[in-house]
């Protein structure tokens, strides 16, 4: 009995909760289109769901796929019609999913099947022009890109972004764009207003739109001397109060690149120390501080600004510092050694007039006063020059006139044997006369 009672209360709590959740499950809108305002706005409608009376507390909940939060609108009418900016570049697409929630309350997340409708661009998304950019003067903002193709015959239009009918209906075109080198330019007229500026960049078969990247003109430098110190200031720039705008200064001294500087907001000078034999080059840019706007402009580095010139440090104190001591130095050294050599290099020479004196008068015992120069000799030291090639020479002549000698005894002997054959002879010639003069006898 008792389960019985418990599986009964169970079911009708599990009966109640889904009859809950039922309940708060409501149908999607119906009947959802849109419609282009202009280049940048589509207004979307739908009609309330017609199970719902009129009367009862619902909301819808629309989230078209983007970054910015999804809207909440009451829903105590029937028909709802809402404007909503689209850009191509920022989507990077042509279309973009539309969804439609009916809720209770916008405190959580929805439930149940949306509406959904699929929204694309008048035109096809297509990359028009590159590097867009727009500086920001007192009246006006001059802007310049570089097409993507120099045959396209663009059309630029512009407004402040925003979906409020003023804002719509504001829409004006650039009439007369320049063509400056590779840059195209036109000025468009539009005050800043701290407000995004909404572009739309077209042709007959494309269409581009963004919001142009904004930005000041790079401020102007000027640097003067203030005793020790160069003075660093900056022009403000012509729009914004001048309490929202800081700089930074950086600086090149000696060719070398310094830290660079950032001034308080409403500041527009630094004081940098200064060496005059250094060349100083100064650049700046300029920001707005985000107390003054939500999207804060800023400038790029302007033109290097220089002050001063490189040169070479006077050395003429610091060599006259060590030159002057080194000769003096230089100068008591020598007197030093002077002092004590004096005797040496300037020895006493007797006066000759005494020496004359004394002759004259016929004194033969002279006394010279003071000491006689007498030089000192000098030591010669006896010195033997022996050269080894005339000694070689000299040895190789005594063994030539030794062969000689050997030579002239060899002759002498033979001449000694020629001398006995020569009285041989003679002794022979002596007896045959003796025998011609017995024959001539006998005869």
């Amino acid at each position: 009995m008792r389960f019985a009672l418990e599986f009964s209360l169970f079911t009708r709590t599990a009966m109640m909760v889904a009859f809950h959740c039922h309940a708060e499950s409501y149908p999607p809108p119906t009947g959802l289109s849109y419609q282009w305002l202009d280049q940048f706005t589509v207004g979307v409608a739908w009609v309330k769901p017609s199970a719902l009376p009129d009367d009862r507390g619902i909301w819808f909940f629309l989230d078209g796929n983007r970054k910015d939060n999804p809207a909440c609108l009451k829903g105590h009418l029937r028909n709802y019609r809402v404007s909503q900016s689209f850009l191509t570049e920022e989507t990077h697409s042509d279309h973009w999913t539309y969804n439609i929630w009916t809720v209770k309350d916008c405190q959580h997340s929805p439930e149940g099947a949306p509406a959904t409708i699929r929204i694309s661009t008048p035109k096809p998304r297509a990359v028009l022009v590159k590097d867009f950019k727009c500086a920001v003067h007192a009246d006006e903002m001059k802007c310049s890109w570089v097409p993507a193709r120099r045959s396209l015959n663009l059309t630029l239009s512009y407004r402040i972004c925003s979906s409020s009918e003023e804002s719509i209906g504001s829409l004006e075109t650039c009439d007369e764009p320049r063509a400056r080198g590779a840059r195209s330019r036109c000025d468009l007229r539009l005050a800043y207003s701290a407000e995004d500026v909404c572009v739309a960049v077209e042709t007959d078969a494309a269409i581009s739109t963004f919001k142009a990247p904004l930005s000041v003109p790079p401020p102007k430098v000027a640097v003067r001397e203030v005793g020790d110190h160069l003075q660093v200031s900056a022009t403000p720039p012509e729009t914004g109060e001048r309490r929202c705008w800081t700089y930074e200064f950086c600086y090149i001294q000696c060719n070398k690149f310094k830290l660079c500087q950032n001034t308080s907001a409403g500041e527009a000078a630094v004081k940098v120390p200064y060496e005059r034999n250094c060349l100083y080059e100064f650049r700046s840019r300029v920001r707005m501080s985000t107390s003054c706007s939500a999207s804060p402009l800023c400038s790029d580095f302007g033109a290097a600004v220089s002050h001063g010139s490189d040169k070479r440090p006077d050395l003429t104190l610091v060599a006259v510092s060590i030159v002057v001591p080194m000769i003096l130095s230089v100068c008591v050294i020598l007197s030093c050694c002077w002092y004590r050599r004096r005797d040496i290099i300037y020895p006493v020479i007797p006066d000759p007039s005494a020496i004359f004196k004394e002759m004259m008068s016929g004194n033969r015992n002279l006394k010279i006063a003071g000491r006689l120069y007498a030089p000192v000799p000098e030591r010669i030291e006896p010195c033997s020059v022996s050269l080894a090639s005339q000694s070689v020479s000299l040895a190789s002549q005594s063994v030539s006139l030794a062969s000689l000698a050997s030579q002239s005894v060899s002759l002498a002997s033979q001449s000694v044997s020629l001398a006995s054959l020569a009285s041989q002879s003679v002794s022979l010639a002596s007896q045959s006369v003796s025998l011609a003069s017995l024959a001539s006898q006998s005869a």
